[in-house]
């Protein structure tokens, strides 16, 4: 009991110290748990959906499937599903796109009803609607909707709205982000087909690999094209956005534990030291080595556990809602929940063994040692003369630095866990500000450098070609093509964009150096990220085609182009007729901004619109962002806080010992100050080259989608040093007092 008292009464007069301990702790676990609480929860929320909705292995498209060809895929795959995928323009206002899904069984890639009744394959007068869409058109369970496509009209009763595991991502033709109010999806049943029913597409599910499936599929029909659950843009956006969030929580947080685990080796080297004469006498008055030790473990014991028990309950708490309403305005899934993993306990007792061992190590030394040299304070470390001091450098530089040299040398291990601390601290600045600054990148890249128009202008599928060509004339516009495609290159296939254009100063292209780029009238020329992704040079052969067409088309690449929003491929109209297919624009850019109303043109987006779009796009980055900076300015400020404590306890007797001789408070407050600049220094300089390394790890999980050249900006270096040297200085000022108040017979009192 009165250890315990003695621990209490130790812990409220060094509360500051304990508190750092505490919020160190904390901080680690916190970011660690609460980092990867959000990707688990993204990753077992999806899971669930998709396992609850039987999603889909694979879709097989053709342009109709017979009894037979439906008989040969059963042999080989576990469950099928034959479902018709028509894209119509329903007669709403503004005319959006509704993909309409007439389901022969429905039992895979279910639709998901939250609002109405569950599907029903067999009502041939109800639909089931996608509730974002009905909520932007006001649209609820009950109501009547008509679509039209094909030159058909049907009119059927919402029974349902909910969600599909195949739209968790729509993408909008005229902006980055989808906009709910202009597209959707409905599913009905077969019997609700107007025609013959001709489905054009089959969804399965197997026990095989993608590859095995494949080459089954092959040896069996003929087929248009086979798709692969990961390939859809839904399933491959959202798989992206997982993908980056993981790679923040395998980096940053691993880097906050173990710059967390070095400042609590101090903090707790520290305070041991501080009570080095106590311990003499509690080892004098008869108290065994091991109740001292278990003694001085609970002083790391109970607040790193306190710490740790707080980041695990709270992170997983806290930081996913920080995310997940923003991607709730991007991705559509029934739920967003926080995930939990093992691995969080495990951390969280690894941090609190690791606070038991390291206060272990720091008593151990002191347990050996017999009472009367435990009461002598601790002798200073002796080191052997350097090079440097015996060269002709050594009488040329100041007492300033001949002392901080000297003693660095005989603290290697604090000085190592300041350069350290201070390098891991910088690393996480210069990534998350480099992050900050890629993005920034690319949107000026994007948006100044390549788009040049102020409004683009999507086509209506039935528009009035007569009236098409007034507008192109009357704004002095010009059209271009945009389309899906599907790529097959040395034994690889994706998704890309086509975009076809005439020779206009509204789009410009790019090199790797964003330099104008001219694509020569019958060169096909292909993106670099897409390039280096199947391998490809100029002069290389590709096979593609359209998305929703059977025509596949051989094209000898001609020039390769740098594009950092989407990937694919470019071409004049001619050298698209001359590949055999026809140049049917979707759009008309034109440089200035549109308001005029005309049947032919469905929707308008104007250039502030598009980067508004990015901009809701990156918000998860950048909240990824600001998480890490808030996270590493308080690492830093608690590590060189504790670095400076520390420095200051193992060097009173030699600053004692200056006072005595004649130096002045400015004097050794600019002796500490020195020596913190100078670990601060070199940490930062070590940091940039890890920054870097991190932030290249967190760009190249943003996906396929986007092209970047990682970059140190002198903005972000001279941020990153600013904040750093600021927390530096800022810490030193706080020991003037210290040196002030210096008790000069404590301080020099020795045990003879």
């Amino acid at each position: 009991m009165s250890l315990t008292r003695k621990m209490l009464r130790d812990i409220k007069i060094n509360k500051t110290q304990f508190i750092a301990i505490f919020l160190m702790a904390f901080l680690g676990i916190f970011a660690y748990c609460g980092i990867y609480g959000e990707y688990y929860g993204l990753v077992q929320t999806s899971d669930a959906y998709y396992a609850e909705t039987n999603m889909a292995d694979g879709w097989i498209y053709n342009t109709s499937f017979d009894d037979i060809a439906v008989d040969e895929i059963n042999k080989f795959s576990t469950e099928t599903d034959r479902q018709a995928v028509i894209k119509s323009v329903a007669d709403l206002e503004n005319k959006p796109d509704i993909s309409l899904h007439f389901v022969e069984r429905g039992s895979i890639s279910k639709f998901y009803t939250i609002e109405g009744d569950k599907f029903n394959a067999s009502d041939e007068n109800g639909v089931w609607l996608d509730c974002r869409f009905a909520d932007e058109r006001n649209l609820k369970v009950g109501d009547n909707i008509t679509f039209e496509f094909d030159s058909e009209t049907i009119t059927k009763q919402i029974r349902g709205l909910g969600y599909s595991p195949e739209y968790i991502y729509e993408s909008s033709p005229n902006s980055l982000t989808p906009d709910f109010s202009q597209l959707g999806f409905a599913y009905l049943s077969h019997e609700a087909y107007p025609g013959d029913l001709d489905y054009d597409t089959l969804l399965v599910r197997y026990n095989t690999s993608d590859s095995d499936f494949k080459q089954k599929l092959d040896s069996s029909i003929d087929y248009l094209s086979f798709t692969k659950k990961e390939d859809p843009i839904s399933v491959a956006k959202f798989a992206d956005e997982m993908a980056q969030h993981k790679m923040i929580g395998d980096v940053f947080p691993i880097v906050f534990i173990l710059v967390t685990f070095l400042t609590l080796l101090t903090t707790m080297t520290r305070i041991v030291t501080l009570q080095r004469t106590q311990i003499g006498i509690l080892k004098a008055v008869g108290y065994k080595d091991r109740t001292i030790i278990l003694h001085y473990i609970s002083y790391g014991f109970f607040p790193v556990l306190a710490g740790a028990v707080l980041g695990l309950i709270t992170g997983p708490m806290i930081i996913p809602q920080m995310f997940y309403p923003t991607m709730a305005a991007t991705y559509s899934m029934p739920s967003w929940n926080p995930g939990f993993d093992m691995s969080f306990i495990y951390i969280a007792a690894l941090m609190v063994l690791s606070s038991v061992a390291v206060t272990y190590l720091s008593c151990r030394r002191i347990s050996n040692e017999n009472p009367a040299n435990t009461l002598r304070p601790k002798a200073p470390n002796v080191s052997s003369i350097s090079f440097i001091e015996k060269s002709r450098i050594w009488s040329h530089l100041s007492f300033n630095l001949r002392w901080n040299w000297r003693d660095a040398k005989r603290n290697k291990f604090r000085a190592l866990m300041a350069i350290v601390g201070v390098m891991g601290c910088v690393a996480l600045l210069i990534a998350a500000f480099g992050m900050n600054d890629c993005m920034g990148e690319l949107k000026t890249w994007e948006y100044d450098d390549i788009t040049h128009y102020e409004s683009k202008l999507l086509l209506s599928s039935n528009a009035n070609p007569m009236e098409l060509y007034y507008i192109l004339n009357y704004t002095n516009g010009s059209f271009i093509m945009q389309q899906s495609i599907e790529m097959k290159a040395n034994d690889m296939e994706d998704t890309a964009t086509l975009l076809v254009s005439n020779n206009t100063d509204l789009i410009s292209y790019t090199d790797k150096n964003r330099n104008p780029l001219e694509i020569e009238e019958g060169d096909v020329s292909i993106s670099t990220k897409l390039a280096e992704k199947f391998n490809l040079a100029v002069g290389d052969e590709i096979r593609w085609h359209i998305v929703g067409s059977d025509d596949w088309v051989t094209s000898k690449l001609g020039q390769i182009h740098t594009e950092p929003v989407s990937q694919g491929l470019i071409m004049s109209p001619d050298t698209l007729e001359d590949q055999g297919l026809n140049f049917t624009p979707t759009n008309i850019i034109i440089s200035e901004k549109f308001g005029e109303n005309y049947d032919s043109i469905k929707s308008v987006s104007s250039i502030d619109k598009l980067e508004k779009s990015w901009d809701q796009i990156t918000t998860s980055v950048m909240m990824m962002v600001y998480v890490v900076t808030v996270v590493a300015v308080a690492l830093a400020a608690l590590v060189l806080y504790n670095l400076g404590i520390l420095s200051f306890t193992e060097m009173e007797r030699e600053i004692a010992t200056l006072k005595v001789l004649g130096f002045k408070t400015n004097f050794l407050r600019k002796l500490l100050l020195t020596q913190n600049l100078i670990f601060t220094a070199i940490g930062f300089i070590l940091g940039i080259p890890l920054g870097f390394y991190f932030m290249t790890l967190m760009m190249n999980a943003a996906g396929d989608s986007l092209y970047y050249i990682p970059t140190l900006t002198w903005g972000n270096l001279l941020v990153s040093a600013a904040i750093t040297f600021a927390i530096s200085i800022a810490v030193n000022l706080m020991f003037s007092d210290k040196i002030n108040d210096l008790n000069m017979v404590e301080a020099l009192k020795d045990v003879d």
